[in-house]
């Protein structure tokens, strides 16, 4: 016990610094001192999927859990990105957005956090987690919406969208990615001249205070297995029923919102819903079903909205 108590410790003098650190980046955006990055590392393309020189189908972006600490995808999301890019040639995908850094300055790359990193690396998780939080503040939330949804419009642009041309745009998120991609909405429509914005969500943690007047529809992705999404439910009043007035309520009463279950997948781990090695009697991966639910979501999607169009 005396050798546990040093990092007890030692993580909760983390915590503490953290949560007062937590606001820096959202609050020098907020007062004009800086604004969100949109360069990335030499050699990163900016979309991968669809050929850059015709139009995609669509434009998606993806907004990883709390393992996102570089421009890179990581270990798990990187794995989903390639399903989708194999499964949906007809998009053009983003993987390198920072739902954890309102400034798009990846964690990986800053110099106190690589220290950090090589001895205590479950502090860079607590330091996403805690971004999830200040991103629900209702003091703090619409600097972070705006600030994330800049830093999506931007890198769309820089990916080939052009605003105005009506190309939907879907954000897919994961666990806390949700937070982020329900926030990130109305600067993005705002910034592209209002595109069809679609949300699917896997494992969606947020907090329901932010508005979905602007979405097309909310696709929540869950199993009955999954401890953490049901966290959100209960934590925050706006997800509670007897909360009628929220937004998420709203979208739900407007049926905006479709609850499509991935039994008996976990939310983390060997049986997570992406998981490339857990399988299902039918002999698919349950990476490969998330991936299947998804691309039909999507191409639905576009089917939708070329027969409103027509």
């Amino acid at each position: 016990m005396s050798g546990l108590l040093p990092w007890v410790l030692l993580v909760g003098i983390a915590l503490v610094v953290e949560a007062l650190l937590a606001r820096h980046e959202v609050l020098a955006y907020s007062i004009g001192l800086r604004t969100p990055a949109s360069k990335l590392t030499e050699g990163m393309p900016y979309a991968r999927g669809a050929h850059p020189d015709r139009p995609p189908d669509g434009y998606l972006v993806y907004l990883d859990g709390i393992g996102k600490r570089r421009f890179a995808d990581s270990r798990d999301g990187g794995q989903l990105v390639r399903a989708l890019i194999d499964a949906a040639p007809e998009l053009r995908i983003l993987g390198q957005v920072q739902p954890y850094s309102p400034l798009s300055h990846p964690l990986a790359d800053r110099r106190a956090w690589k220290f950090i990193r090589r001895r205590a690396g479950i502090l860079l998780f607590l330091h996403n987690v805690m971004q999830i939080f200040v991103a629900a503040d209702r003091r703090y939330r619409p600097f972070y919406n705006r600030a994330v949804g800049t830093q999506i419009a931007a890198q769309l642009q820089l990916a080939g969208y052009r605003p105005g041309s009506g190309i939907p745009i879907v954000l897919l998120s994961y666990s806390g990615g949700a937070q982020v991609a329900t926030g990130a909405v109305d600067r993005l429509r705002a910034d592209l001249l209002a595109p069809p914005v679609l949300l699917v969500v896997i494992g969606g943690f947020h907090n329901g205070a932010n508005d979905l007047a602007g979405i097309t529809h909310f696709h929540q992705i869950t199993s009955r297995r999954d401890r953490i999404e049901p966290v959100s439910a209960w934590l925050f009043p706006p997800r509670w029923r007897l909360w009628r007035p929220s937004p998420w309520n709203r979208a739900v009463r407007d049926g905006k919102v479709t609850v499509h279950w991935l039994d008996p997948s976990s939310h983390v781990g060997p049986h997570s819903y992406i998981s490339p090695d857990a399988r299902l009697p039918d002999g698919r991966t349950y990476l490969a079903r998330t991936t299947d639910l998804i691309v039909a979501i999507v191409r639905d999607f576009y089917v939708t909205l070329r027969s409103e169009r027509a």
